[in-house]
């Protein structure tokens, strides 16, 4: 054995779960082996957390058309707890990695995760089911959101600075192909019976005028549990625990940094947006340009009459994977660019990019119904609008992830990688209340105040020439 392979054993060596002397920083020490198992293990169950979390947002458009009685406000609740629970479960969440290790709490996060899915699988069965049942399961779905604050910071342990970016990037990235993953899924799983003691089918109202159709919704939720299971597994077999350990008071010194600060809010503008309208995106397009708009369709249901004609109403389901999907692939994209240009310059792109397409989308949320024509046209705005916003976000959400390791020390990197997480996870929350309150066009404006805002603090903090913290 050569003296590099003894460094290595030697630093997984331990009490089965907890390595000791590690140093990713120590090419020498580094076991390069260890760090990508741990990721790849992470990042699936990671993937299963985001399913979890974004399941409502698959499932909240259809309900009224399965026979429940529930309004537009009540149906932007269900998609907007999901961000209020994952943003109070991940002030939790990002403390526990230097306590509880890497392997208990990935394990414990992914056994979790089945609350929320099977309490969908059942009760998305029967229209009668109360409200608060319902926003009850909105709010366990945020467990799956609670744990992206746990799990990147973790990763972060286990890879030298250089690398960050990448690793990071591909975990996030990955993990956030869970978003476009359900919303992508659930219209093909629901059309099939898969095993028959899940349940039975529902008919469900499609398109105006047209009758409605047999489906089986809980697997949308069902699809998942073998998946869950596999995760656990693996976690609590094959992940170790990293020794950076330090106690909720100790990690609590991130607050005395101004950085934490500015990051926060740079990370509310790229992950906030795309949690955010990930969440809302299917509701956001039915209310203006689908069934949901009574300029549009009139009545509910068979009955349904649709106002304009030609007007080929779009169903959501077919089209709101893709602005996650953008974001995820951009993040996974470009995380190896940051490793190569830097985080800050990337980050502006981002912002300036932001700033350009939520203008761009401004001039698609009042939808002209005189015609078809104006409609087609409007619709078609609104979605590659909302495309370029996705696509920007996903740039800021790989090029934050590698300034914060650049800024901060590893230990302080991961508790502000998970409280900047955490305040961003609200993103869902905010924009379905802000939805709910304001007309689209308001909400929207707010947003593009708050990016040249954040354009600027990237300019004059990190990415100008002679910038006091350059990443």
């Amino acid at each position: 054995m050569n003296t590099t392979s003894s460094a290595r054993k030697a630093g997984r060596a331990g009490n089965g779960e907890w390595l000791e002397s590690w140093n990713p920083e120590d090419d020498a020490t580094w076991d390069k082996g260890l760090a990508w198992r741990t990721l790849w293990i992470s990042t699936f169950t990671l993937t299963l957390c985001f399913t979890s979390w974004f399941l409502a947002s698959a499932i909240a458009p259809k309900l009224t058309n399965l026979g429940f009685d529930l309004t537009t406000s009540q149906l932007y609740w269900l998609t907007a707890m999901p961000g209020l629970a994952g943003g109070l479960m991940r002030l939790i969440w990002m403390v526990l990695p230097p306590i509880m290790g890497t392997r208990k709490m990935v394990t414990l996060t992914t056994v979790l995760l089945l609350l929320p899915v099977v309490g969908w699988g059942i009760f998305v069965q029967d229209p009668s089911t109360p409200f608060w049942v319902l926003l009850s399961l909105s709010f366990l779905s945020g467990i799956g959101g609670g744990a992206f604050s746990g799990f990147m910071p973790s990763t972060s342990y286990f890879f030298p600075r250089r690398r960050q970016g990448t690793a990071l990037g591909i975990q996030a990235g990955i993990g956030n192909f869970g978003v476009s993953l359900v919303q992508l899924l659930t219209p093909w799983v629901i059309g099939f019976s898969m095993i028959g003691f899940l349940g039975s089918s529902r008919p469900m109202a499609t398109a105006p005028g047209e009758p409605a159709r047999d489906v089986w919704y809980q697997n949308a939720a069902y699809i998942y549990i073998p998946f869950i299971i596999v995760g656990a597994v693996l976690a609590w077999t094959m992940l170790r625990s990293v020794p950076v350990k330090a106690n909720i008071r100790q990690q609590f010194d991130i607050f005395r940094n101004v950085d934490t600060w500015w990051m926060t809010l740079l990370y509310i503008m790229t992950f906030g947006t795309f949690a955010g309208l990930s969440a809302q995106f299917g509701l956001l397009m039915k209310n203006l340009y689908g069934a949901g708009n009574p300029d549009i369709v009139q009545g509910t249901g068979a009955t349904a009459q649709l106002l304009v004609d030609g007007y080929s109403v779009p169903d959501p389901i077919k089209f709101v994977f893709l602005g996650p999907l953008v974001g995820a692939a951009a993040r996974v994209a470009f995380s190896p660019l940051t490793d190569k240009f830097g985080g800050a310059r990337w980050t502006l792109i981002s912002g300036v990019g932001l700033v350009a397409s939520i203008g761009f989308t401004i001039t698609a949320l009042r939808p002209d119904t005189s015609s078809a024509a104006t409609l087609d046209a409007g619709f078609d705005r609104f979605l590659w609008g909302m495309l370029a916003i996705f696509l920007f976000s996903g740039i800021g959400n790989a090029s934050t992830f590698k300034q914060m390791p650049m800024i901060f020390e590893r230990r302080q990197a991961g508790g502000v990688i998970g409280w900047t997480a955490a305040i961003a996870a609200f993103g869902p929350f905010f924009f379905g209340v802000g939805l709910t309150i304001m007309s689209p066009t308001a909400f929207y404006l707010i947003g593009l105040a708050f990016a040249v805002l954040c354009v600027m603090i990237t300019w004059l903090r990190y990415a100008r020439p002679g910038a006091p913290k350059p990443s």
